[in-house]
């Protein structure tokens, strides 16, 4: 059980006030285009919240915040975009009880293990902070060439990428996977744990709080069927993370296959999402090469 929800508990005679979450679209918080939503419960059964239902019309509506975020935010310097991603990780520690009470109610794991999560999620955004001014220079560098040329390849950002979070991890394995994406310069449209949505939007709360420009993160919850297939075929979606598509996954990359778009599957291992490093990083990103006449 959460602080928040024991603290209304503790009032003798006060109902309890149910929050109804919304989505988090272009750095705003929107009710699904439809209106509704879904009950929440805790794995005891006990009801949590609401959790807006997305559509696809939500859907189509994150991409076209997510491509309108993309071209300022892959032109910031790298060294700015670590800046923000270091905020993010702060604005978490801030409310570090709060994200633990959402882990506990969405897992219901002690509460010791769920700050363990939120713990490692912080770090995890320090972890690829640091990478954001790396990236280029582990990824590019100066080819030789035979010939008046000078020749230097650089990493780019892909674009849009749609994430799909682990199912089992809603908030360590979402930043585990989401953070690896806007290191680089790109923007995300994430779908949230179906089963545990809350830790993702409490984590909008955050970014929405923090440094990141609107529309950097897009944040989708309700049933992950609605709106997969209309992320995976849609023409502006440049990259798909799987890692938490499970069933849907092979369907996903036929209808991304029909777009040419580039796809991240699922690992081996169900907690695949847990290794870091530039194994996440490199699928979202372009190799740009220049050719440049020097006299000899």
């Amino acid at each position: 059980m959460s602080d928040h929800t024991t603290a209304q508990d503790a009032v003798p005679g006060r109902l309890p006030v149910p929050k109804t979450y919304k989505l988090y679209v272009g750095g705003a918080f929107p009710r699904s285009e439809s209106g509704r939503s879904i009950p929440v419960t805790a794995p005891d059964g006990r009801h949590l919240a609401h959790a807006a239902l997305a559509s696809r019309k939500d859907a189509r509506d994150a991409v076209v915040a997510a491509r309108a975020a993309f071209a300022p935010w892959a032109a910031r310097t790298a060294f700015n975009r670590g800046q923000i991603l270091y905020r993010i990780a702060e604005m978490m520690e801030g409310r570090r009880d709060h994200f633990a009470g959402a882990v506990v109610d969405a897992l219901g794991v002690p509460r010791p293990r769920a700050e363990e999560a939120v713990d490692a999620a912080v770090d995890r955004w320090i972890h690829y902070a640091g990478w954001t001014d790396k990236v280029a220079q582990v990824l590019g560098g100066a080819n030789p060439v035979s010939g008046p040329f000078d020749n230097a390849s650089a990493p780019e950002p892909t674009g849009v990428v749609a994430v799909f979070a682990p199912q089992d991890a809603p908030l360590l394995g979402l930043v585990s996977v989401l953070a690896p994406v806007i290191a680089t310069g790109n923007t995300a449209v994430v779908v949230a744990s179906e089963s545990a949505p809350l830790p993702a939007v409490v984590l909008a709360e955050a970014l929405a709080t923090s440094d990141l420009p609107s529309g950097v993160v897009n944040i989708l919850t309700g049933r992950t069927a609605d709106v997969a297939p209309a992320l995976a075929a849609h023409e502006d979606v440049d990259a798909l993370d799987l890692t938490g598509a499970g069933a849907l996954a092979a369907d996903l990359e036929r209808a991304a296959a029909t777009t040419l778009t580039r796809v991240l599957r699922p690992g081996p291992r169900p907690d695949w999402w847990a290794l870091p490093g530039l194994g996440r990083i490199t699928p979202f990103l372009e190799t740009k090469t220049v050719w440049q006449s020097v006299g000899r």
